[in-house]
């Protein structure tokens, strides 16, 4: 019996092989992994990767202790006895195929609903239903596939992972060989005819090789895992003429030592690895520095209501404390997990598990941050205070975010991969014309001309631009989900507004009521309905009406967006919105109202003028010169001949548009090419946010806090709007002007490399110094161009 391989692992282990289905595999943890993929249809995955982790031989009984509830509780980011969300940190996942995999675990687990991978920081995401699996058995299914994952209990309290201090070692360890090789090499430079010297110059050489031996198998190993991965999956990637490079010097001076014909290139080789290094520790330090998560996550605008004494007021949610009492009205996001004091709660917990369904609550149960209310108004104690970047990692979750068919990354990547093409084709030329030349400096030329020419600097423009981009529109209160969002914004060239609470400002709106006299009772009544709602009018009608609100909550409260609110209390029905859904005739026809329908007796409606955002006519007359513009409203058209004054001529205008008949106007407007950008309040326009190639929310200090949007922007700010649109098509100006420096960078190197005039050593010392320029240069003109916000 023939056998080579393992068919799961790839390894040959040297025991007598297990054979299944006319393949062989080195042991039975290989055969059972083979055998749950295959039942599952899932045996593609052996044409992503054939070796994808080390599968440990017994892990029966290792983790019983997941059958603790304490323990489980611990590790659970979220639990609703129905659904459970935890993340792992997974050191082994490393390739496509490990993304694959994992994000196919509900094929394996029919009780797991979604499986998300985070590969940068190596964190899987599962939601999982209660009934149908438990912890423990998503733990061992995952390790049973190789994945073990990193499981400690301090870190379940701390919420911190274990810091990875690799590359100090191999730094450290390169800084070291390439210190003392120097040493050891000096009396080659020279040639000191010393006796002693000359005596132990063989012990020298082979010091020199032991010292380098470590730097190459250890310090310089991420360079040759990535070159070699690459190649499997037929992706030339910039470490692959790095890897070249080392190995022509190490199998270049070995070969010298071992024949005694030099002392080999030790000094240039550990000086290549060390500098190499240490550019990159520099990049990671200065991305660390410059990070826009850490700091935009920290500054989030979302305010929630705190009960104090019957006095409601707005603060941020940095500023919740343990014990606090929290006033959650419809449709808005609870920030922290807490205790329901009162009210009917219906949440929505598709923020969390992707679950649209409400799931009910009673008073005393426990909720979760990242829920949404549904249900009117309720109130709830606070147990522990989150942090914001909680809100944001939900804010960024995947299934929110949109596609866009050609991105910079995208670009950055083809340039990369022709690029490492053009550089081996170049340093196989050079290497052929320098040995029929000048034999002597032929490997020299190679050398230098694969290491200066790495393309780092022009993948580090695009995320050092969009980074420092974001982390200064986050200064200036406009918080974007992620750096695709730039991009986008840059593409744009038709922009839609929202009319009641985008380019009108509830702070200064003038009411009257018109109608029968509310008695007190009726006007605490429609308050208490009024309390739950968080729609803009419905929040201005609130601040406007004289009444102290009923301490009880509504028994039935149901807000149909885009037309108005049904709710019962203290057995008086109430219905309030637009006149067709009171069912009463429209007096005001061309006016903003709200009509009022109490125990289906018409009272009457209060009128509202509205007042326009300051620089309203400003943003729309500099935005006119460049994008086409639309007023998309839900409201009637009775301020149209004023807003045709007040706004540019090219403007257009449309009324009385349901929810859904924004959706489908942006709709048509993409299928005949147009990239939409759409300014709404988050929610009436929740649909037209998610439909648009760009949706932003304008947040007047209220906890509106939609998925569906890709930037959140201060309402004070919305006379910055152009000047925000600008800078984002500025910075990719940026990147595009950093490409264009990066190839100039090598196009200069390459002369001299081509030319016998750089050294390995002095191209290894240069293109960390590029890409550090690199850098520096995004920095500071992205910093330059946000001068004038």
């Amino acid at each position: 019996m023939s056998f080579n391989n393992c068919y799961h692992c790839g390894l040959d282990c040297g025991k007598k092989p297990v054979e299944f289905n006319d393949k062989y595999f080195c042991c039975n943890g290989c055969k059972t992994v083979y055998e749950i993929l295959n039942a599952n249809e899932l045996t593609c995955y052996y044409d992503l990767e054939t070796s994808p982790g080390t599968i440990p031989k017994d892990i029966k009984g290792k983790y019983n202790y997941l059958d603790n509830e304490d323990i489980i509780q611990k590790l659970l980011e979220f639990n609703d006895t129905e659904t459970s969300v935890v993340e792992f940190y997974i050191p082994s996942i490393h390739c496509s195929s490990c993304i694959w995999v994992l994000e196919n675990l509900s094929k394996l687990n029919k009780g797991v609903t979604t499986s998300m991978v985070n590969f940068p920081k190596k964190i899987l995401r599962i939601t999982f239903k209660n009934k149908s699996t438990n912890l423990k058995e998503l733990v061992e299914l995952i390790t049973s596939i190789g994945y073990e994952p990193y499981i400690s209990l301090e870190d379940a309290d701390s919420k911190n992972k274990k810091v990875d201090k690799t590359l100090v070692y191999q730094v450290s360890i390169a800084a070291f060989a390439f210190g003392n090789i120097m040493l050891l090499s000096f009396p080659e430079y020279f040639e000191v005819d010393e006796f002693w010297l000359e005596k132990y110059k063989y012990l020298f050489r082979w010091l020199m090789f032991t010292m380098a031996v470590p730097v190459v198998l250890y310090s310089a190993k991420d360079y040759f895992i990535s070159a070699y991965k690459g190649l499997r999956h037929k992706i030339l990637n910039i470490d692959v003429p790095i890897a070249l490079g080392i190995s022509v010097l190490f199998i270049r001076s070995t070969v010298e030592i071992f024949l005694d014909i030099g002392s080999g290139f030790f000094d240039s080789l550990t000086g290549l690895i060390f500098f190499l290094l240490l550019g990159k520790f520099f990049q990671q330090k200065t991305y660390n520095f410059l990070s826009f998560e850490r700091d935009y996550k920290s500054y989030f605008p979302i305010a929630v209501t705190i009960l104090n004494n019957d006095k409601e007021t707005s603060i941020q949610v940095k500023d919740i404390k343990k014990g606090d009492r929290l006033l959650i009205r419809n449709e808005e996001l609870i920030p922290v997990d807490g205790i329901l004091i009162n009210g009917n709660a219906a949440i929505d917990y598709s923020f969390v598990t992707g679950e649209s369904v409400p799931v009910i609550k009673q008073s005393g149960d426990k909720l979760f941050a990242g829920g949404k209310q549904t249900a009117g108004a309720i109130e709830m104690e606070v147990v522990s205070t989150i942090s914001q970047s909680y809100l944001t990692q939900l804010w960024s979750n995947d299934v929110f975010n949109k596609s866009e068919q050609i991105t910079i990354k995208n670009i950055t990547d083809k340039i990369s991969k022709y690029f490492t093409i053009a550089i081996l084709l170049i340093a196989l030329f050079a290497g052929i014309f320098w040995y029929f030349y000048n034999a002597s400096m032929a490997f020299n030329v190679v050398t230098a001309v694969l290491i200066i020419a790495c393309p780092c600097a022009l993948a580090l423009s695009a995320p050092f631009a969009f980074g420092n981009i974001l982390r200064i529109f986050g200064y200036k209160n406009f918080y974007l989900k992620n750096a695709e969002t730039i991009e986008s914004i840059s593409k744009v060239n038709t922009i839609i507004f929202d009319k009641t609470g985008t380019i009108t400002s509830s702070d200064k709106t003038q009411l009257t009521y018109i109608g029968k006299e509310l008695t007190k009772i009726e006007k605490k009544g429609l308050k208490s309905v009024l309390r739950a709602s968080n729609h803009p009018l419905s929040r201005s009608l609130y601040e406007y009406i004289i009444a102290t609100p009923f301490e009880e909550k509504p028994t039935l409260f149901n807000e149909i967006l885009g037309k108005g609110i049904e709710a019962v209390i203290k057995n008086m029905n109430f219905k309030l919105g637009s006149s067709s859904f009171v069912e009463a005739k429209a007096i005001n026809a061309n006016e903003t109202s709200i009509y009022i329908k109490i125990n289906n007796e018409f009272k009457g409606y209060y009128l509202f003028k509205n007042s326009y955002r300051e620089g309203t006519k400003e943003v729309f007359e500099k935005l006119g010169k460049e994008y086409d513009l639309v007023i998309l409203s839900g409201d009637n058209d009775g301020e149209k001949p004023y807003l045709e004054k007040l706004l540019p001529k090219n403007t257009h205008f449309k009324f009385n548009q349901k929810p859904e008949d924004k959706l489908e106007f942006i709709k048509n407007l993409q299928k005949s090419g147009k990239k939409v950008m759409m300014i709404g309040d988050g929610l009436n326009d929740a649909g037209a946010l998610a439909q648009s190639n760009v949706g932003i929310a304008i947040s007047e200090d209220v906890n509106v806090f939609s998925p569906a949007c890709d930037a959140i922007l201060d309402a004070k700010l919305f006379n910055k709007l152009p000047k925000f649109l600008t800078l984002s098509k500025k910075t990719i100006s940026i990147i595009k002007a950093s490409f264009v420096l990066s190839l100039c960078y090598n196009i200069v190197g390459m002369y001299f490399a081509l030319n016998g005039l750089l050294t390995p050593v002095v191209a290894a010392i240069l293109m960390p110094l590029s890409s550090i320029s690199i850098v520096v240069f995004v920095t500071i003109l992205t910093n330059w161009i946000s001068k004038k916000l």
